[in-house]
C-alpha cells in the first residue's frame, strides 16, 4: 500500500504508516522548519516544500491519503447556497486531490472544536464535500491519552473509503465493545440510510462519532473508548537533568504568592496553583502526576510552569517530543525555541496509527453480526 502525506508537518502520519508497513511516497508542507525535519528523517521520500495548490498535478497515484489540514473559515458566499463553500480554502485542495486520484482510503485530522464551530456548519461543509464524491465517511473524537501518551489531546479523525453502495457500509472506528454503550435503536439507525439527516437541515454541533455518505449523515455520542491503553503519566517521560535554562524557580515562587492552591485534576491534568483558583482561569502551575495539557504551537504555552521535585520549570523540547510520541532527536538541528512549535503542531503517530489500522485492516461489523452477539442482545434488551 502506498500513501501520501499532505500538510505533513514533521511526519506524524508518516511514522504511523511506517509502523504499519505502508510506504509513504510523497509529502508536502509549506513551512521551512517542518520541511527540514521531514527531509532529515525521511530522505527517501519525495517532499515538496510549497503551497499544495501549485503541485496538485504532481501528486502521484496512491492508496491512502493522509493529512492534518489547516482549518480555515469557509467562504461566506457559499452560505447563499444553503451550505458553506469549500472553494478558496486549503481543504478544497484535499477534496480536489481525492477526486482526481481516487485513493481507496483517506485519514484526516483536526481539532475538537471543528465539531462545533459556527454551530456545526464548518464540519457540515467538510463532511458534505467528502461524502459527495463516492466515499463512505466516518469520524471519531479521539484522545492521545488513550493511546499510551501522557497528554490530554482530543482530535477529530475523519476517515473515508471508496464505495458506490451504501448497503456495504461497515463502520470501522466503532469497535464491538463500544457498541455495547449505545442505545440499540440509535445503532440501528446507522444501518438504515432512510434515517440519516440531510446536511442542509443540520444546525448544531456534531456528536463525537458518526458516518456520512452522499450528502447525509448520522451521529451518536459514545461515552467510552473500549480499546484505550493503560494510562501513562507525565512524570514517566521527564528528563532527569534538564538544562538550567528551563527553570524559573524565583519568578514562579512570586507568582504562587498571588495564586490559589488548587490541587485538583481537570481532564487528567494536575493543577497545583492558579491565579483565579479554577481549572484554567488564569496563570496555572501544573503537577506531573497526571497528563500534560494539550501541547500547542502558541508561544505563551511553551512557558507554562510545572512543579517537579520541589522546583519549577517549563517542559523541555525533548519532553515535548516524548509527550507527542516522537523520538528525542526527531527535530535535531532545529533551535529549541522552534521545536516547541513543530511538536505542538504535530499529530501524535500513535493516535492516527490506530485509525489507519482500523480503516485499512478491519472489515468492520455489520448490523447482523452485532445483533447476533450475546453481549449485544443482552444490552439491547435493556432499552
Amino acid at each position: 500500500m502506498k500513501a501520501i502525506e499532505l500538510f505533513a508537518g514533521i511526519g506524524g502520519f508518516r511514522l504511523a504508516c511506517d509502523e504499519l508497513g505502508i510506504d509513504t511516497i510523497w509529502a508536502n508542507d509549506i513551512d521551512n522548519n517542518a520541511s527540514k525535519v521531514y527531509r532529515q528523517n525521511f530522505p527517501e521520500t519525495i517532499h515538496v516544500q510549497d503551497d499544495i495548490n501549485a503541485h496538485i498535478s504532481e501528486v502521484p497515484d496512491h492508496d491512502l491519503l493522509t493529512g492534518g489540514f489547516p482549518c480555515q473559515p469557509f467562504s461566506s458566499a457559499g452560505k447563499k447556497l444553503g451550505i458553506n463553500d469549500v472553494r478558496g480554502t486549503l481543504f478544497a485542495s484535499i477534496v480536489e486531490i481525492i477526486n482526481l486520484k481516487q485513493p481507496q482510503f483517506f485519514v484526516l485530522e483536526n481539532v475538537k472544536r471543528l465539531l462545533s464551530m459556527d454551530s456545526g456548519s464548518h464540519f457540515s461543509t467538510i463532511l458534505n464535500a467528502l461524502s459527495s464524491i463516492g466515499y463512505f465517511i466516518e469520524w471519531r473524537l479521539l484522545n492521545a491519552s488513550d493511546f499510551g501518551l501522557p497528554q490530554n489531546r482530543e482530535r477529530v479523525i475523519i476517515t473515508g473509503y471508496r464505495t458506490n453502495n451504501i448497503k456495504e457500509i461497515t463502520p470501522k472506528l466503532l469497535p464491538k465493545n463500544d457498541t455495547l454503550n449505545i442505545n440499540h435503536l440509535s445503532l440501528k439507525k446507522v444501518y438504515d440510510f432512510s434515517q440519516w439527516i440531510d446536511f442542509s437541515k443540520h444546525k448544531s454541533k456534531f456528536k463525537i462519532w458518526g458516518c456520512a455518505y452522499d450528502g447525509k449523515f448520522i451521529d451518536i455520542d459514545i461515552k467510552e473508548f473500549s480499546m484505550a491503553l493503560p494510562p501513562k503519566y507525565l512524570y514517566e517521560v521527564l528528563e532527569k537533568n534538564p538544562d538550567n535554562s528551563f527553570f524559573f524557580n524565583e519568578d514562579t515562587k512570586k507568582r504562587i504568592e498571588e495564586s490559589i492552591e488548587v490541587n485538583r485534576y481537570y481532564n487528567g491534568v494536575e493543577i497545583r496553583y492558579n491565579q483565579k483558583g479554577g481549572a484554567r482561569m488564569g496563570y496555572s502551575i501544573f503537577g506531573v502526576k497526571g497528563v500534560a495539557p494539550t501541547l500547542t504551537s502558541s508561544t505563551s504555552r511553551h512557558y507554562e510552569r510545572y512543579e517537579i521535585d520541589g522546583s519549577y520549570r517549563r517542559l523541555t523540547n525533548i519532553e515535548y517530543a516524548r509527550i507527542q510520541g516522537f523520538s528525542d532527536n526527531h527535530c535535531r538541528n532545529i533551535s529549541v525555541y522552534d521545536q516547541y512549535v513543530l511538536f505542538g503542531n504535530a499529530v501524535p503517530p500513535a493516535l492516527v496509527k490506530w485509525a489507519i489500522n482500523q480503516l485499512t485492516n478491519t472489515k468492520g461489523l455489520s448490523l447482523d453480526q452485532l445483533e447476533n452477539t450475546d453481549d449485544f442482545k443482552l444490552t439491547a434488551s435493556s432499552y
